[in-house]
């Protein structure tokens, strides 16, 4: 069985999105890939034009690597209100929330939301403003936290489709839209299954969404925001400094590789390490931010049944004389 996830190009022009993306980050072939396949008209811009926009920022990075140094590491936060205590409460007890944060030290606080260091370098600035409009500038504590930390949330469409006998794509404009982990259905839904003899088993591929909570993974002084950029990026453009966010602590790498995206654990250093890591206010910087109007993007579950059966015959041991 092969599972695929992976976001695919659908060029309808009446639908763009816009699109913020920051400038000078790693990778440099990554944003002339995206420009010239999902920017409308990006196949029509000179690469060199958009080489020399990035370096433009890089420098620009270099100049913030001087002047902010250690800044990520001044980050601020407070505790929780007491009158929130209850609502916080409802969050732990939540079935996605204690699938996901189920073995490292796990804290819900107010964090600065200006200092949190970024892995992701792109957001849908106006899906992200809708989303702030309905929140409003002057949220009471309540509104805040379930904006945050919601437990319920309107899901998106999904499509299927059924390419061959044993070929299936799963379809979603959601980016945290994706295959879970493999499971084994219950022995007592077997006989809800449509078969042609007695079961024994079936194997599961749970098709769904990701927890929808602000969190963050801590090490040391830094906090790397891990999920909920678009709230982020809504709070801070409605001018809210202070977030409540689901934060979890990591004190070595093995603990770094269980919380994170691949993409930190693959440098780790970068984000944690270096003077001056990407952050979240750097997506309201002109030099480094760019609006891109970029055709309509979904995720596509991409997945392939493969089943194999055979016969075997045991050998009998031999016996040494």
């Amino acid at each position: 069985m092969t599972v695929h996830t992976r976001p695919a190009d659908f060029a309808s022009v009446d639908a763009n999105a816009s699109l913020i993306w920051l400038l000078g980050q790693p990778h440099l072939e990554e944003y002339l890939s995206f420009v010239a396949r999902k920017v409308v008209g990006g196949d029509a811009i000179p690469p060199f034009q958009l080489a020399e926009e990035w370096r433009a920022a890089n420098d620009h990075y270099y100049a913030l690597e001087q002047a902010e140094a250690g800044d990520a590491d001044r980050i601020k936060t407070r505790a929780l209100p007491k009158a929130l205590t209850t609502l916080a409460d409802e969050v732990r007890a939540d079935r996605y929330y204690q699938a996901v944060f189920d073995a490292l030290p796990t804290t819900i606080e107010m964090v600065e939301i200006d200092r949190l260091v970024m892995w992701q370098g792109q957001v849908a600035d106006r899906f992200a403003a809708l989303r702030g409009a309905m929140l409003g500038r002057t949220p009471s504590p309540d509104a805040l936290f379930r904006f945050c930390l919601p437990l319920q949330r309107d899901l998106p469409p999904v499509s299927i489709r059924r390419l061959s006998a044993d070929h299936y794509q799963f379809v979603s404009d959601a980016t945290d839209f994706g295959a879970q982990v493999p499971q084994f259905l219950p022995d007592g839904l077997l006989e809800t299954l449509k078969a042609t003899g007695p079961l024994t088993a079936a194997l599961t591929i749970p098709i769904g969404f990701g927890a929808n909570f602000l969190s963050a993974i801590r090490s040391d002084n830094r906090i790397l925001l891990h999920n909920g950029y678009h709230r982020a990026y809504a709070l801070r453009a409605l001018g809210i400094r202070y977030a409540p966010c689901i934060v979890q602590t990591v004190t070595r790498r093995d603990e770094l590789k269980y919380a994170a995206d691949p993409r930190v654990t693959g440098d780790p250093a970068f984000y944690f390490r270096a003077d001056r890591p990407p952050l979240l206010r750097d997506f309201f910087d002109p030099k480094l931010a760019k609006r891109l109007q970029v055709l309509p993007i979904q995720t596509v579950v991409d997945i392939q049944v493969s089943v194999t059966s055979c016969s075997s015959t045991t050998l009998m041991p031999q016996h040494s004389g």
